[in-house]
């Protein structure tokens, strides 16, 4: 008999450094099936292995081992031999699912994944990598909206991403005391049509370049409370800002620098009547910035593609506080956006 293996009990437990080990690897088999066309495939209906490596033009030995890890991922199931999309695939990774994030994951495949390889040398200067990664001198999306179709893809993406957060946002407060909610870089209009569901007294305004309305006005139009909200195209930073007394500005502060976040609620505020707020929605920092880890990421994704940052509430209530506003509460919700609302002194 072989002896039993010494186990010594006064070392650390190594599951957190394997798993790390293995993150990326999980990542990368969910972007390479997205890319390669599994889900979209077993969209149509469950499949076995040889008819799917046909369609997709796929050796059979390399498509079985993506397919099984997918599998062990809780993206697919097996059954017999035959694959089949998992509920959280059909609704987040299919291209008929309302709810996709697909233009989001494929732009973090493309993209993304490439700007973080230079995370080192982003720590080391504290720069976006755009310049370094493809030569561009920043995060111009014109690049990767090559056509109509990657730019719609890709602001569907971020509308599924909305559509998961949004809803906790607008309900973090008691915003029954506005009456026009005008949407700062609102996308597609996700916020303001959440916004508008939940507080009935509420008119919604989508302020946006130009660009971004078409879809804007297709997704508003096909909603429940479309009659209630007006596009408008702009440049928060330099047009002038529709008429309301509650802002928002969703996942677009953590872009810029503070210099530019003081600019753009010093235009906020400007804007406002007494009493008017500001809806912020961001992923918070605790105070010691030890957690959670979704801001952490976050925040480290910021620093390689874009000239700005996570913060703490106590930041955010710094910078809202330079540009004359009181009364600044946060919220933390269970959807990957917090909710901060500050207030125009009356």
């Amino acid at each position: 008999m072989s002896a039993s293996p010494v186990i010594d009990l006064t070392l650390p437990d190594p599951a957190p450094v394997l798993e790390l080990l293995q993150a990326f690897r999980w990542s990368k088999a969910m972007f390479a099936a997205l890319e390669l066309g599994v889900f979209d495939v077993l969209d149509q209906g469950p499949r076995p292995l040889a008819s799917l490596a046909r369609e997709l033009s796929c050796s059979v030995d390399g498509l079985e081992r993506l397919l099984d890890a997918c599998v062990g991922l809780h993206l697919l199931t097996k059954s017999a031999g035959v694959y089949a999309n998992a509920p959280v695939a059909t609704t987040y990774l299919c291209t008929s699912s309302p709810r996709r994030l697909t233009g989001y994951l494929k732009f973090s495949n493309g993209y993304m994944w490439q700007l973080w390889t230079h995370l080192e040398d982003a720590v080391r200067e504290g720069t976006h990598r755009w310049q370094q990664t493809f030569g561009w001198e920043g995060p111009i999306f014109s690049h990767f909206f090559k056509t109509e179709e990657a730019k719609r893809e890709f602001l569907l993406g971020m509308h599924g991403f909305g559509l998961i957060s949004s809803p906790h946002v607008v309900n973090a407060f008691d915003l029954s005391r506005y009456r026009t909610f005008v949407d700062l870089g609102g996308a597609t209009g996700h916020l303001a049509i959440a916004a508008c569901e939940r507080w009935p007294n509420l008119r919604g305004v989508v302020f946006d370049l130009p660009d971004a309305l078409p879809l804007a006005r297709e997704i508003v139009g096909a909603s429940t409370v479309s009659e209630r909200i007006a596009l408008t195209a702009g440049d928060f930073f330099t047009d002038p800002l529709p008429p309301g007394d509650l802002y928002a500005v969703g996942r677009i502060l953590h872009d810029w620098t503070e210099a530019k976040i003081h600019a753009l609620l010093e235009r906020i505020h400007a804007h406002l009547p007494p009493g008017g707020g500001v809806l912020i929605a961001e992923k918070l920092l605790t105070e010691d910035k030890t957690g959670p880890r979704w801001a952490h990421m976050q925040s480290l994704n910021m620093l390689t593609c874009t000239e700005g940052k996570e913060r703490t509430l106590t930041e955010y209530a710094a910078l809202l506080a330079k540009a004359g506003f009181v009364d600044v509460c946060g919220v933390r919700t269970p959807s990957p956006l917090d909710a901060i609302l500050a207030v125009k002194p009356g």
